[in-house]
């Protein structure tokens, strides 16, 4: 895996930071990881990006990104846990980029995501993630489903259904992938930016031929998703059956600002995480009984294909 030779230099050393103990680097090993992304309305998209330097990277003049990742990490640190993550593919800059050229020059538009929401099930999780890296971690239920023809995960918080979303498992991961992905997360009023590396055999399918869909529930946390105008399906989907990463523990974050004074309980602060412990005990996984516990409101149209091909449908 390609590493910048700073942290390959950290390689057997130990670190200690808000009480989490580290073996540097911070990595993960063998996590099998999906990924769908849809196109949103790029306006609407904007007006989720906080701050000024953030903008919707644009697949055209009017349709931006929303990527849902959701990782089922094994080996770490801190223990085993899922990762649901739901973002919008953004750029860093004085002003927006043109349509697709920031995918070519990834460093110059200062290409990544911008986190919405990331939920998680373990407590020492939301306390390193958001504590020390910025991101907008907090406790769910997660779970992450593997079966012969797709790959799905569901995300629940306090009783209520909140995303669902499922793909169409490719048949092989053939692509050996090594790359390095940048998070932007607001936290205590600024914009901090993160970065990791990481390596695994990908498969994906990209247009017609991605088969992806992502619902809704009534929960609070993603009623803001409903505004987006989010495609009925996703134009790309994929799967790493196991990924190797390594997180940056090197970071930067800038004061975010806006025209008039910002509430005084936006963002999230240090109260958030002061409190928590390390506790690595996953949350249980939402209710199995064959149906939801709550019905989903899909993002999907009526009379949308919702299983893969190859499926039955009743």
């Amino acid at each position: 895996m390609f590493l910048p030779r700073r942290i390959q230099k950290q390689s057997g050393r130990y670190s200690r930071v808000d009480g989490i103990p580290y073996a540097l680097p911070v990595d993960s090993k063998g996590a099998p990881a999906m990924v769908a992304a849809f196109t949103v309305d790029a306006r609407r998209a904007a007006n989720l990006l906080p701050g000024n330097e953030l903008h919707p990277l644009r697949l055209s003049r009017d349709r931006a990104v929303l990527l849902i990742s959701v990782i089922d990490y094994r080996h770490t640190d801190i223990g085993a846990y899922i990762e649901f993550s739901i973002a919008l593919a953004c750029t860093h800059g004085p002003r927006p980029a043109p349509p697709l050229l920031p995918l070519l020059f990834q460093k110059r538009f200062g290409l990544g995501q911008y986190v919405v929401d990331l939920p998680v099930n373990t407590e020492v999780s939301v306390k390193g993630g958001k504590g020390i890296w910025g991101m907008p971690k907090h406790l769910a239920r997660l779970d992450f489903q593997m079966e012969d023809g797709s790959v799905s995960s569901r995300y629940e918080e306090g009783g209520q259904q909140a995303v669902r979303v499922r793909i169409e498992r490719p048949k092989f991961a053939w692509l050996p992938l090594k790359m390095a992905a940048v998070n932007y997360c607001a936290f205590r009023g600024m914009l901090m930016k993160s970065t990791i590396y990481f390596r695994g055999r990908f498969g994906f399918r990209m247009g017609k031929r991605a088969w992806g869909t992502l619902e809704l529930g009534d929960h609070p946390r993603v009623q803001a998703l409903r505004d987006l105008s989010i495609s009925p399906r996703a134009f790309l989907t994929g799967f790493f059956p196991a990924s190797s990463g390594v997180l940056d523990d090197h970071f930067e974050a800038w004061f975010l600002t806006q025209p008039t004074l910002p509430d005084a309980t936006y963002p999230e602060g240090l109260e958030s995480v002061v409190d928590l412990g390390q506790d690595q005990t996953p949350m249980p996984p939402p209710e199995s009984n064959g149906q939801p516990p709550m019905a989903l409101q899909e993002a999907v149209p009526p009379g949308e294909a919702r299983t893969p091909r190859g499926e039955s449908r009743p």
